[in-house]
């Protein structure tokens, strides 16, 4: 009834409100009751991945907003590194169950509490009770107010902040001061494996598992938590399943490797919770290695595979299809990014599964590399519009790193001509000019993702631990020579993070980070311009959007 009733409904916060108490009933009560049922875990994982990651819903831009708004607010930012975030859920999954054994670990954790509890109550009107998911959500916004939002930077939230809330003010004293750092850490993380497993009937420890095992896993993302559950399913529900019905083991599995694609295509989430925008889903590919393994671990795709193997039916080759298209997807994102001996590893591995090597041969793989590419993304944008995003920003990405890092200007100017013609066709077909009855555009929405896909991209990379402190300074003192503009777009964002990274560095002995990357000139002047940027896009918003609510004919 959630999934599909949902759409009858007359406003876009009643369609969320059904779509997410349908989620609710399946998770905390039905799992609850049935925590071993494997068609549960696979409804549920279905119902994230299609109805909250999918498009064909009017409303999915405003259920992936609400989605990430009310994980962001739970977990907070996530660190870049997949070490740092395997490391935060293994934090959360090792801390005391509940508050009272938290404060009997640390007697800190107690004194701080009861700070909290007394200096909310003194500035609360309505006589709420401090909850840890309220507590969870004020630390949450704290932090994206002083360090992670553009938008709350460019309206100077926390100084209007400091100047009218006394509250804010205790809340931001408590939480900077050093002597009350253990007992946070501790408390927050102790609050958020209670709301975990009370609230959400999920376990830190698997989540911990999943993200060491899986990839980085962005919680933020509605395909982290289908690979959660199809996860889950497969180990927990198996025993109930009778021989013939092996094949709900092998759905709830195809899952997982369906969910991983989808985070291959868009698992980083750029997310500011004080923007009108939808969150940016970038491709991420740590998780390409995930499914096809790398020189450390066994990719799922193999572990699957093998356990499917002595299925009747010839059951591991169902999922070969899925292989071909996803290896046919790698090599296309590994080519835009310029990486172009892994692309041709995977087209050279393709061609020894499905052909050359396949029975009968065929010599489809057998042709030039970009050739290949050509025709793998043709057609591609109007069907699975991820697949603009995903080549957009790996050519940004090879843009900024070879273009720029490398001083080779007519690799950058090739790269972003590509990424503008990629943007241009995607805004000016026909299949975007679509409006929901909701005054969204079901797929057109994205273009703005894509438009801003250089800002984004660029403030991804200088946060990237993967890629060199020694590469990002040269991008950053090279970017102005041919993108004038993006540094003071960025720098508020990026900086405190960036140096962090910086200062674990042996170059940060020889020079301070203000040396090494130094403040964009005219930085004061450029954050009066974004936040009159702001203000214009605010009003525009506001103007555009309907009241949300429809005439049922």
């Amino acid at each position: 009834m959630a999934y599909n009733i949902s759409v009858a409904t007359h406003t876009i916060e009643e369609r969320w409100q059904w779509v997410n108490e349908g989620i609710r009933l399946l998770r905390e009560k039905g799992l609850r009751a049935n925590p071993d049922d494997l068609v549960l875990h696979k409804e549920l994982a279905f119902f994230f991945m299609h109805k909250l990651n999918g498009n064909s819903d009017d409303a999915h831009l405003y259920y992936k907003r609400k989605f990430a708004e009310r994980w962001h607010n739970l977990l907070g930012e996530p660190p870049v590194s997949w070490a740092e975030r395997t490391s935060m859920m293994k934090e959360i999954a090792d801390a005391p169950r509940t508050l009272k054994e938290a404060e009997e670990s640390n007697p800190q954790v107690k004194e701080l509490y009861d700070i909290l509890k007394t200096d909310y109550s003194e500035f609360n009107n309505d006589n709420t009770v401090l909850t840890p998911e309220m507590l969870l959500q004020q630390v949450t916004q704290l932090e994206t107010i002083t360090s992670h939002s553009l938008i709350a930077a460019e309206f100077g939230m926390k100084d209007t902040l400091r100047a009218q809330s006394p509250y804010f003010n205790t809340l931001e004293q408590l939480y900077l001061d050093p002597a009350n750092a253990t007992a946070w850490k501790i408390l927050l993380a102790t609050m958020r494996k209670e709301v975990l497993k009370d609230e959400y009937n999920m376990d830190p420890q698997l989540m911990y598992e999943y993200t060491r095992d899986g990839g980085p896993l962005d919680w933020r993302h509605p395909q982290a938590h289908a690979f959660y559950w199809a996860r889950r399913g497969g180990n927990v529900g198996k025993g109930r399943i009778k021989a013939d019905e092996i094949y709900r083991v092998m759905n709830v599995d195809r899952i997982q490797l369906q969910a991983l694609q989808g985070l291959a295509r868009s698992g980083r989430i750029s997310y500011d919770p004080f923007s009108q925008e939808v969150p940016g889903r970038f491709p991420d590919s740590r998780f390409i290695d995930s499914i096809i393994g790398d020189d450390t671990r066994e990719g799922l795709f193999d572990q699957l595979y093998k356990k499917h193997y002595f299925v009747r039916g010839a059951g591991s080759d169902t999922f070969t299809t899925f292989l071909r298209n996803f290896l046919g997807s790698a090599v296309r994102e590994w080519y835009r990014q310029g990486e172009l001996e892994r692309a041709q590893s995977i087209l050279d591995e393709l061609d020894s599964l499905f052909g050359t090597g396949a029975t009968p041969p065929n010599t489809a793989y057998k042709v030039p590399l970009d050739v290949w590419v050509s025709t793998e993304t043709k057609g591609k944008y109007e069907r699975m519009p991820s697949v603009a995003i995903s080549d957009v920003t790996s050519a940004l990405r090879y843009a900024f790193r070879v273009g720029i890092g490398q001083n080779k200007p007519d690799v950058y100017r090739e790269a972003v001509n590509f990424a503008n013609n990629v943007t241009k066709e995607f805004r000016e077909n026909d299949y975007n000019n679509y409006t929901s009855k909701f005054g969204s555009g079901r797929i057109k929405d994205i273009i703005g993702v894509l438009e801003s896909s250089a800002q984004i991209t660029f403030e991804q990379l200088m946060t990237d631990p993967t890629i060199s402190i020694e590469e990002r300074l040269a991008i950053w003192a090279g970017v102005d020579k041919l993108e004038r503009g993006l540094r003071p777009r960025v720098y508020d964002r990026i900086a405190s993070r960036l140096q962090v990274q910086y200062e674990m560095h042996p170059l940060s002995k020889l020079r301070t980070f203000e040396v090494a990357f130094p403040e964009p000139p005219g930085l004061d002047a450029w954050r009066q311009k974004l936040a009159n940027e702001a203000n214009a896009a605010r009003g525009e918003a506001e103007n555009n959007n309907p009241s949300n609510t429809i005439d049922r004919k």
